[in-house]
């Protein structure tokens, strides 16, 4: 075990950036690639509609779809033409440039990440109409940081959508996506970091052929864990689909949309959803490549047209992914999510990274595995002894502050708050028996029992 891991560090540390074999494809092959991508994601938003609402609707011992198309297969394609018939509305208060633009600003750059993702080999090139070409659109030096860059002009689409709509849930819906994207693309990138140690490239075939050995869910576990998180906030879906809440929001940053132009924003979030699976998979779950049972005792599973299919299939696992999460979870409040973001994701991923970049040098230096693991796990434990003690003693002084202060009244300031740490909230009054209850009638209090007013003694209080 520790020979293979070592062998694999030192087979990722040399990884090479090999992208001659991209840029030499004649134009009328591009637009082909182009536009297979563009099928490719679309045919996967029909279905992926179609499958969520089939899935929630047995989860919760419904039927769903059924009517159009066999098994009501083509009621996402049935609802898409339906929006583009529809009446198509614009606020007077909106301001209409931005308001017309900003559903295509969401839509574009989720198409646009698909670019350079892999569907197979790129030294295993396939033949389209004589002409020998990889399963790829393009690749870049830097595709993982053009993947974040689109995935970040995407929010700015949601954002103005709030603020050119002229009406207030939709701005508080914007707010909210905005703080999402900052919140959740910091913890996002510090995971993308470890899988860069560890490839020595930020090309994604790359990345993709380093995991020849191993995947990197198995080595670099909390990066995936961490990334999962983040691309559920970063996707505005269940549990964290605060900038849409409807329970607050009425319907968030696209209350004011009809027609095409709601239709645009729901085909940019799941898009959206298609392409963080797709970033997923070739993170850290080996992309194209065929998992391990079928690769051990099949030699051509990864040639030829195959890898396609354990990419979509990878893509639809992680789609289901989406939709239990969904269908189990109910939505957190907002200051809890903004906690697990701030709080939670990015110290661990920042320790995470430190460990990951440790293990790395020492590697480099020449040291074998034994003394790595030796080394990291006592700087862990050490670490945690001395945030043992530091919470230790930050308990015992909040302890000692509050305990000469007055009862915690949370409607002090005239809004309700929570608690600080050290507080706590007043008991809450039990209902007192009938015959000690008073009646309050047009804002004052009755002293007179409800049996008395029912005999006609409680005067008008009665």
């Amino acid at each position: 075990m520790m020979q293979q891991l070592d062998q694999l560090a030192a087979g990722s540390a040399l990884a090479r950036e090999d992208l001659s074999m991209f840029g030499h494809d004649p134009w009328w092959l591009v637009v082909i690639k182009a536009v297979f991508c563009f099928a490719f994601l679309m045919l996967t938003v029909l279905f992926s509609i179609v499958w969520e609402r089939k899935v929630v609707a047995w989860m919760q011992l419904r039927i769903g779809p059924n009517r159009h198309g066999p098994w009501g297969m083509l009621q996402s394609l049935a609802d898409g033409i339906k929006l583009m018939l529809k009446e198509d509305l614009v606020v007077k208060r909106a301001d209409k440039v931005v308001y017309i633009l900003a559903p295509v600003v969401a839509a574009i750059p989720a198409f646009m990440a698909i670019a350079v993702i892999p569907f197979g080999p790129a030294g295993n090139e396939i033949s389209i109409f004589g002409v020998r070409t990889p399963m790829q659109l393009t690749d870049l030096p830097i595709g993982i940081l053009y993947i974040l860059a689109t995935a970040s002009v995407g929010i700015y689409g949601i954002v103005l959508a709030g603020w050119s709509s002229g009406s207030t849930y939709p701005l508080l819906g914007g707010l909210r996506s905005c703080a999402q994207m900052i919140s959740y693309e910091i913890a996002m990138g510090m995971s993308f970091a470890a899988v860069f140690l560890y490839s020595g490239s930020m090309s994604t075939s790359t990345i993709v052929e380093s995991q020849h050995n191993r995947w990197y869910v198995l080595l670099l576990p909390v990066s995936f864990i961490i990334y999962i998180v983040a691309m559920v906030g970063e996707t505005n879906r269940a549990p964290f689909d605060m900038p849409e809440s409807e329970g607050d929001l009425v319907g968030g940053f696209n209350t004011e949309y009809s027609s095409i132009k709601f239709a645009m924003f729901m085909l940019a979030e799941y898009v959206n959803m298609v392409t963080v699976s797709a970033v997923a998979i070739t993170l850290f779950l080996g992309g194209w490549r065929a998992p391990w049972p079928i690769s051990t005792f099949w030699e051509g599973a990864n040639h030829g047209w195959w890898p396609l299919l354990w990419f979509t299939l990878k893509v639809q696992l992680l789609l289901f992914f989406f939709i239990w999460l969904r269908g189990t979870l109910p939505r957190v409040r907002y200051d809890q999510f903004m906690k697990l973001g701030w709080k939670v994701l990015i110290p661990v991923s920042l320790v995470w990274l430190m460990l990951v970049a440790t293990v790395r040098a020492l590697k480099n230096e020449g040291y074998n595995f034994s003394q790595i693991v030796l080394y990291v796990a006592g700087g862990a434990v050490a670490l945690l002894l001395i945030s043992l003690l530091v919470d230790f003693f930050r308990r015992g002084e909040a302890t000692e502050e509050t305990d000469g202060d007055e009862a915690f009244d949370p409607m002090a300031g005239g809004f309700p708050v929570p608690p600080l740490p050290g507080q706590e909230l007043p008991p809450v009054p039990r209902r007192r028996p009938r015959g000690d209850r008073e009646l309050i009638v047009s804002g004052r209090v009755d002293t007179v029992s409800d049996d008395n007013a029912h005999d006609g003694k409680g005067g008008d209080g009665a």
